[in-house]
């Protein structure tokens, strides 16, 4: 088991505190992305899993072990970070097994986990090159690969995929969350691209200014954000916020206390002439993307993004009425 415990979790920078109070339970086996923007805190707290960053008050456990004091090595953890480390002096063989042979595990050992990680991570064809003699990519694979070929229970991934080019992120994504479900490690992974947490999360913790805002399942942040921060981060384009009192008059009501509503550009159905119970736009930019077009309108003196067919193709300065769907409407405080 290597479930990871995280309790009121503390640590400062001078005046300025990089996790305040933060406590979060990462269950064995699961896949939990840290969220948010630079300076939120996510890299700090990923860092004192690791053991990598002293904390100043709280603890952490891993495995129901207490490992708040524990040097990283004892941690039976592997990393990942952003700029690969991979060593330029040794070939892609020996960067994978140096590791292992840190541990001292057999010779056996150690040539079987370095040619299975090289096989699933599809890098047997490099074993002997080094890596200048490799992509970017390439690299990013051979130090996963030497991440996953460690016999550890847990792994962490800070921002590994940020370096690379937009198409071999896509392709890298889908291989990872093949590859983590079977090693079935528990992993914690920080990124502050949003589609990269929807894509590969089971659940999502979003953080700012060193809390923890949300933690949820993809599916539950992207359409039930408890605040506006967190509907305008996840997704894109960002939710759309209008304030709840213009709506009355296509019968949408708050309920009390509340005064914005959240909606997403995909939830708002378009028409070219008035509908009942639809909000008048003014088209601003329209933006063809293929599958769809992405509008850019003004209802009132508020600005609000919608998807339409791509077949609906109106000119700037027209109009649009714009109709929520009541089933998506989010109201928040």
């Amino acid at each position: 088991m290597a479930e990871i415990q995280l309790n009121h979790i503390i640590k400062s920078y001078g005046k300025a505190r990089a996790t305040n109070d933060v406590s979060l339970t990462i269950k064995d086996k699961e896949f939990m992305v840290l969220l948010g923007p630079s300076g939120c805190g996510k890299t700090t707290l990923l860092r004192a899993i690791a053991g990598l960053e002293a904390i100043d008050s709280g603890t952490v456990t891993i495995g129901g072990r207490d490992v708040t004091n524990v040097p990283p090595r004892f941690r039976d953890i592997a990393m990942v970070f952003q700029s690969y480390a991979v060593f330029p002096h040794l070939t892609v063989w020996d960067n994978i097994a140096f590791g292992l042979r840190m541990k001292k595990l057999p010779d056996t050992d150690v040539k079987k986990r370095v040619e299975m990680s090289a096989e699933m991570l599809r890098i047997t064809d490099y074993l002997q090159r080094f890596p200048a003699q490799l992509s970017g990519g390439q690299r990013q694979r051979v130090a996963v690969a030497r991440a996953l070929a460690m016999p550890s229970g847990v792994l962490l991934m800070d921002e590994p995929l940020s370096n690379l080019d937009a198409l071999l992120r896509l392709d890298m994504r889908a291989e990872l969350k093949k590859l983590l479900r079977d090693a079935g490690a528990t992993t914690v992974y920080v990124t502050h691209d949003q589609v990269e947490a929807l894509s590969l999360g089971d659940r999502i913790a979003v953080m700012k200014q060193g809390v923890i805002l949300q933690c949820d399942s993809p599916l539950r942040v992207y359409d039930h954000p408890v605040d506006k921060f967190v509907g305008g981060f996840i997704g894109n384009p960002p939710m759309n916020f209008l304030r709840a009192a213009g709506l009355a008059a296509i019968g949408l009501i708050a309920p009390p206390g509340y005064d914005l509503v959240g909606i997403r550009a995909e939830n708002l159905d378009s028409f070219t002439s008035p509908m009942s119970g639809a909000l008048e736009a003014s088209i601003l930019v329209v933006e063809p993307l293929g599958s769809h077009n992405l509008i850019t309108a003004k209802v009132g003196d508020e600005f609000i993004k919608v998807n339409t067919r791509a077949e609906l193709m109106p000119e700037p300065g027209s109009k649009l009425w714009l109709k929520p769907m009541p089933d998506k409407v989010r109201w928040l405080k």
